[in-house]
């Protein structure tokens, strides 16, 4: 009889969460032989740090996993939002006569990530080995060619034509083969908790931009809300004397708030203090990083689970024809890594700005107060929100031409304010 450990495999991927289960699925789908490895052995088991958010950007990813006829039995939420700023509320919508504005999901990880785990399981080429730790790697002539993984009945080696890390911020695949790592610093920290029965203004994401402070609220699967608030760091000693009631109070004194208090807590008040961002170089020799490996991303923009999508699905179209030993594997993966940070690169520079927990800068002024004055800005910060568009063409002149435009009309055409003729 042969057992998975007599078998021999293209790619080991650690990690059998979103990126990692999606990298198998469209590794296998082209004919590669995947042992995918999860250290846990619940294969219900999800991450609880997380947005839960889907953002736009991943929608092909989805659609070429075949996934969202699932998602959406199981109550995933297309995630539509407005975000609070001092200029009042920006409200994307649709331009008159076009379809509908680009969505995604919002969905519980306990939702998605057993129903990912269990679509890799069932795709044929992948096996999913739980409660496999990676406690090292195999190298052969310079190159990553395997790894080490202890198991309940103990330690063995695992060879593959490329190790893939798919097992988060804390990356040990990343750790083990010495990757580069960048890491900024987070000015702000957070908390969250689920209710039921919480209210939200036409059922959609609410998100307070409080520079510095943020928030939000986002209703999810089966009924649940998410609230979530990210204060900056000088607010954190009151968090830490009396957290439920600083968390509940932030939350009441947002302006429009939710009414938090009508609604029921149905999980405890959960969160981090210290949540620094990452950037690692994606690839080296024989191996390679996706998602929160790869990019460990602010969690106040929600970016993760799309991220790990979207560079699971980059890392497939880059790689496949290498591993089955059709290409060079070092230009393939090489190429990865070019498109990879070609795509996130300056979102995160952006973000990691940002987590200095400071107020918007002139652009970030600019280009928020105009989308809440105006549809079609509000549009375009919709997209770049999505992550469907990129910094450059975000902040190009055009776009701030008609960003100042829009801002200018405003202050050219204040409110009338009645005159009192007594």
């Amino acid at each position: 009889m042969t057992t998975p450990e007599d078998r021999t495999y293209d790619v080991v991927i650690s990690g059998a969460s979103v990126a990692g289960c999606t990298a198998a699925v469209l590794l296998a789908r082209r004919g590669v032989r995947v042992a995918l490895l999860e250290r846990r052995s619940d294969p219900a088991a999800y991450k609880v740090l997380c947005t839960h958010y889907l953002q736009p950007c991943a929608y092909p990813v989805l659609d070429e996993l075949g996934v969202i006829p699932a998602l959406e039995r199981a109550g995933a939420i297309r995630n539509e939002a407005r975000w609070y700023t001092r200029w009042g509320w920006i409200e994307p919508k649709p331009a008159p006569g076009k379809g509908e504005l680009p969505y995604a999901y919002n969905v519980r990880r306990s939702t998605l990530d057993p129903l990912l785990r269990d679509h890799a399981a069932r795709t044929p080429g992948v096996d999913l080995l739980l409660g496999h730790t990676v406690t090292g790697l195999v190298r052969r002539g310079g190159r990553v060619a395997g790894v080490r993984v202890k198991t309940l009945e103990g330690e063995r080696e695992m060879s593959a034509r490329l190790v893939v890390g798919a097992d988060g911020r804390d990356s040990a695949v990343g750790k083990h083969a010495e990757l580069p790592t960048r890491t900024f610093e987070n000015g702000r920290f957070s908390y969250f908790a689920h209710f039921r029965g919480l209210e939200l203004r036409d059922g959609i994401t609410h998100s307070w931009f409080l520079e510095p402070d943020m928030a939000y609220a986002m209703p999810n699967d089966d009924g649940v809300t998410i609230v979530a608030v990210i204060p900056d760091k000088k607010r954190l000693p009151a968090f830490r004397e009396d957290l439920e009631g600083a968390f509940m109070q932030f939350v009441r004194d947002l302006p429009e708030a939710p009414g938090i208090d009508a609604a029921e807590r149905i999980t405890k008040i959960t969160g981090t203090v210290n949540y620094p961002l990452h950037s690692r170089k994606p690839i080296g020799q024989g191996v390679a990083l996706v998602g929160d490996a790869a990019v460990t991303g602010d969690p106040l923009w929600g970016v993760g689970c799309g991220w790990a999508l979207e560079s699971a699905q980059w890392l497939t179209e880059a790689v496949a024809p290498a591993v089955l030993g059709r290409t060079d594997p070092d230009q393939a993966l090489a190429a990865y890594e070019k498109r990879h940070r070609r795509k996130l690169g300056g979102h995160q520079h952006l973000a990691a700005d940002y987590a200095k927990s400071r107020p918007f800068n002139p652009f970030e002024r600019l280009m928020f107060s105009a989308a809440a004055r105006d549809d079609a800005m509000a549009r375009h910060m919709h997209m770049f929100a999505s992550r469907l568009i990129g910094p450059m063409r975000f902040l190009n002149p055009v776009a701030l031409a008609k960003a100042s435009a829009v801002n200018l009309r405003h202050r050219e055409s204040p409110e009338r304010i009645p005159v009192n003729t007594r």
